[in-house]
């Protein structure tokens, strides 16, 4: 098991500050999810925190699974999503898992509206999917 040491990186931590104060407190949550999917299997890795397209991005250190993005849509101020990389094939996974336990953005994210109840196990299992990725 990797003991995950959470990123002080002030880039990342302005980026939060900017959102709404109620997205930034759910992305912060999927943040913390993110770091406890990633202590609980050790072929992850230590999380790497880093901005992609001016969004936070989480991969393990070992390049195990695809990178995940956090960040507010552009488009509508009040939605916001956990985002991989479009050339997997990660969210048709999970479509076909959960259904419409999530709302989709295409074939790179699931989106949040600002009152939506975030399912909690659901997450942490793409979460987790996510992060092992390559693995398969």
């Amino acid at each position: 098991m990797v003991n995950q040491k959470i990123s002080k990186n002030e880039n990342i931590i302005d980026t939060y500050n900017h959102y709404p104060n109620v997205i930034g407190e759910k992305l912060l949550r999927i943040r913390a999810i993110i770091y406890e999917e990633a202590e609980r299997n050790s072929a992850v890795g230590q999380i790497e925190e880093s901005l992609k397209w001016g969004q936070p991005s989480y991969v393990g250190n070992n390049r195990s699974g695809t990178p995940i993005r956090l960040g507010m849509e552009k488009k509508s101020l009040d939605t916001f999503g956990l985002y991989v990389n479009c050339s997997t094939n990660l969210i048709e996974t999970i479509r076909h898992i959960y259904g419409d336990s999530f709302k989709y953005d295409g074939n790179r994210g699931i989106l949040f509206k600002v009152g939506d109840e975030i399912p909690d196990d659901a997450l942490r299992h793409m979460i987790s999917l996510a992060l092992t990725y390559h693995l398969k």
